[in-house]
């Protein structure tokens, strides 16, 4: 089997995605009527090198591996010191004597990118500076139990133009969502995930809209999501940040701009009266712990669709 990994939400064809995404909502159906019996992977390891703690991510991984079968092996910064007490290449070679695939959540997106390159077992990220495609998946499966399709909708990304972001429109116009980010000038997401997100657009048939205004990136939106206005590594950031992203919070009156059976989405863990109210993230439109949940599934579909099983 050819090796593969998964360190952007652009490492899958449409087709792959849409496939990914049937398989997690039959392990969900799976799992939820309590016929989780199926053990593919009973003997095998998934390494989880976590430079940054971690709830659902973790967890998600953990229980994922557990009920296929497997066994996760959680290392965190004081087990493995990546570039101190070991290089990133050398992490990577030992871990490939020993497990079959490894779940990378850091800092710098040029370090699992060394993963991937010296691995000789598939690396998952699980996070990084630069994309967050992991919970993108989570995002795309829960828009589809709500909409029953994805082609068409649109969805309203309101804050820092961020990982998170750079994943959300990346796999998003790859299934034909379209996407608007409203964000701060400064915040805008990278230039060269716009661009590409743009190419994906016009293979798909959706679109990218990129704008200053909340309201004009929310208004008749399926959806609406945000994420915290200082990611962890940037809480030095925070005093200064918050001034510029106020207008921005998703709040009732914003949600008034969306469609009526919009969606409020987060990926959490959120700052309830900064980037989102609590009536809003705890009201009758948000889903967020339903994208908590579908963690779980589209990462065991994805350790699978890595491992060839």
């Amino acid at each position: 089997m050819t090796l593969r990994h998964f360190l952007s939400a652009a490492d899958l064809s449409r087709t792959e995605v849409e496939a990914l995404l049937d398989r997690a909502a039959a392990l969900k159906a799976a799992w939820r009527s309590g016929m989780n019996d199926d053990r593919p992977l009973i003997g095998q390891t998934l390494a989880l090198v976590f430079e940054k703690p971690s709830l659902r991510t973790r967890v998600a991984f953990e229980a994922g591996m557990t009920q296929l079968g497997g066994h996760p092996s959680y290392l965190s910064a004081n087990d493995i010191d990546m570039g101190g007490r070991e290089s990133v290449p050398d992490v990577a070679r030992n871990l490939s004597r020993w497990v079959a695939i490894i779940a990378a959540r850091v800092f710098k997106h040029a370090t699992i990118e060394t993963l991937a390159r010296y691995a000789s077992v598939p690396v998952i990220n699980a996070l990084s500076d630069r994309e967050h495609p992991c919970q993108a998946l989570a995002d795309m499966l829960t828009l589809r139990e709500h909409f029953g399709h994805l082609q068409g909708l649109t969805l309203a990304y309101v804050g820092d133009g961020n990982n998170v972001c750079h994943s959300l429109m990346l796999l998003g116009v790859t299934l034909g969502v379209n996407v608007r980010i409203g964000c701060p000038p400064d915040y805008r997401p990278a230039p060269d995930i716009v661009e590409l997100a743009e190419q994906l657009a016009d293979r798909h048939g959706a679109t990218v809209t990129i704008t200053a205004s909340p309201q004009e990136a929310v208004t008749g939106a399926d959806a609406v999501y945000t994420d915290v206005w200082a990611s962890m590594g940037q809480e030095h950031e925070a005093a200064r940040r918050r001034p510029v992203f106020t207008p921005y919070q998703v709040n009732a009156a914003l949600m008034a701009h969306a469609a009526p059976h919009a969606l409020a989405m987060h990926c959490l863990p959120a700052h309830r009266g900064e980037e989102i109210t609590a009536d809003v993230i705890d009201g009758p439109q948000s889903v967020v712990f339903e994208q908590a949940e579908n963690r779980l599934h589209v990462q065991k579909a994805l350790i699978l669709l890595l491992l060839g099983k």
